[in-house]
């Protein structure tokens, strides 16, 4: 990656490609739903969708071959830079994975528009109907994923968390089984999301009234310029805080993740997981490090406190959790807070680089490992569709040794075991805290991994070392898909955890340049 001045308006398109692939491909699906007999639309929407993410992951590539610019493109609006180009990476290839997932139509309802239990729902059943609209709002939440941590600007920012938001909110509430539990979902995701963006949207406002601009870097060249209004930029800082952190789910901002994470369909929910907190975790980084990172002193107490509740707060309550989709919740947020050590981790220049290099390097890991475990959990069925309850996981292992194995290797990733991702993931983070001088921090990330290792033993225990119940739940034959996206989660998690070098040198090459200013 060189440092070449990029100003060709074709070059700039060229830059914006893969965004503009996913964008594209979400207006055809469409179409296709506007036009298309119903029964050619799934055979059209699946091909066009992992083909526009194959596309777009292809020119995210040949961009970072051909060199970076030094300045942001469309008119200054999105930073196309290593970080960037290499979060577009991870959403890409976990958006992929999760579409794998996705086309289950057994994840989703026939009809969304039908009452759960009305004669009409029923009806669409019996006709065999699928809700085909699933795939553009994949990809237009994709795309506002790729928007998001390439902002420049805080108005573009605003953009794409709306764009990445508004489709998931609908995807939640199209469960095909528990349709009352996925529309409250549904609801209360929309209802604090919502509030969530009004948070940021007027954080902006009090952002720019102080430095007379959106743009990130001349946000930052007027903190040192501007007097008089200090009151007016950290209740700024504050409010854009309280958008960012609830995208991540860090505690306080924390309770929406169990309950939606619960109720939406358990593919939806892969993605969620996975790809959103990429996108979440790109979009802070960029705020905080680019406009904000003369300003250190006065937010890093905050995501300090932050960052400890958010470490214990998930690991604590995790043990506390029955169902088995709400322990992974809590754990995704204990992980945040793992991921915000790095965050905090600011110093000179090449602290900063290794800070960075190792939370990219993070979500790649957790990513693959998180969508890997939910595609699991659809595996394992009951009377009334995924058997959630811990309890009816008891003697997985007897019935069903292989799926067993492989969920119990996902958890050790997630408790960070040697020769698994998560144990590499902990040690980059970890290690570029000790570096940024945030020691504590790392010791309180180490006893909370300690109680996260209970919780995940504890299902371990219960699969392997307990009978299973002579109702309990069957083992759903998946589908091609799915056995495709446990396969390469597994073996991502293998390869990261046993040779984890060729994506470090990625992301410490991603990060060498830090972010464009």
């Amino acid at each position: 990656m060189n440092g070449t001045t990029i100003t060709s308006p074709t070059i700039e398109y060229a830059l914006l490609s893969p965004m503009l692939i996913v964008f594209g491909a979400a207006l055809v699906g469409v179409l296709v739903e506007a036009f298309a007999p119903r029964y050619l639309r799934k055979s059209i929407q699946m091909p066009l969708t992992l083909l526009a993410l194959v596309g777009a992951f292809v020119t995210t590539i040949l961009t970072a071959l051909n060199g970076l610019p030094e300045r942001a493109a469309a008119m200054g609006a999105v930073a196309v830079d290593g970080p960037a180009l290499f979060i577009w990476g991870i959403i890409l290839i976990l958006a992929f994975v999760s579409a794998l997932l996705i086309n289950d139509d057994d994840q989703f309802v026939a009809q969304a528009a039908a009452v759960p239990g009305s004669v009409d729902e029923e009806e669409a059943v019996r006709s065999g109907f699928a809700q085909t609209e699933v795939y553009p709002l994949l990809l237009f939440a994709v795309g506002g994923m790729l928007l998001f941590p390439a902002a420049n600007d805080l108005l573009a920012m605003f953009v794409g968390l709306e764009v990445m938001s508004l489709p998931l909110y609908l995807l939640c509430g199209l469960a095909r089984r528990r349709r009352l539990l996925s529309q409250e979902a549904s609801v209360k995701y929309f209802l604090l999301g919502a509030f969530s963006s009004a948070f940021f949207l007027y954080g902006t406002a009090l952002v720019y009234g102080y430095a007379g601009s959106v743009d990130l870097r001349a946000i930052s060249e007027s903190l040192g310029s501007v007097s008089g209004q200090q009151t007016l930029l950290l209740v700024g800082i504050a409010l854009l805080g309280v958008g960012l952190l609830f995208k991540i789910g860090a505690v306080p901002f924390q309770a929406w993740k169990p309950d939606v994470y619960q109720g939406a369909p358990t593919a939806v929910t892969a993605l969620m997981a996975s790809t959103v907190l990429v996108a979440a975790f790109g979009a802070l980084l960029r705020v905080f490090w680019v406009a904000l990172g003369n300003l250190d002193w006065d937010w890093r107490p905050v995501m300090w406190g932050v960052a400890i509740l958010t470490m214990i707060v998930g690991a604590i309550l995790a043990i506390t959790q029955t169902d088995i989709k709400r322990m992974l919740a809590y754990s995704s947020i204990a992980h945040a807070g793992f991921m915000l050590t790095g965050v905090i981790a600011t110093g000179a220049a090449e602290q900063n680089s290794q800070a960075l290099s190792a939370v990219l390097f993070y979500m790649a890991a957790y990513g693959f490992t998180t969508v890997g475990a939910f595609a699991v959990v659809t595996m394992v069925r009951d009377a009334g569709g995924e058997a959630g309850h811990l309890s009816r996981w008891a003697g997985l292992g007897k019935r069903s040794p292989m799926l067993a194995g492989i969920f119990a290797f996902f958890l050790l990733a997630f408790a960070g075991i040697p020769l698994t991702s998560g144990f590499f993931g902990k040690y980059a983070v970890f290690t570029a805290a000790v570096g940024g001088g945030v020691l504590p921090l790392v010791i309180v990330g180490v006893v909370s991994s300690a109680i996260a290792a209970f919780f995940y033993v504890r299902v371990i225990v219960l699969m392997f070392f307990n009978e299973p119940a002579a109702d309990g739940p069957s083992i759903a034959t998946p589908s091609v898909g799915t056995s495709a996206v446990v396969a390469l989660a597994a073996a991502a998690t293998v390869v990261l955890g046993v040779f984890p070098q060729p994506v470090l040198t990625l992301a410490d090459q991603a990060a060498s340049a830090l972010f464009i200013r």
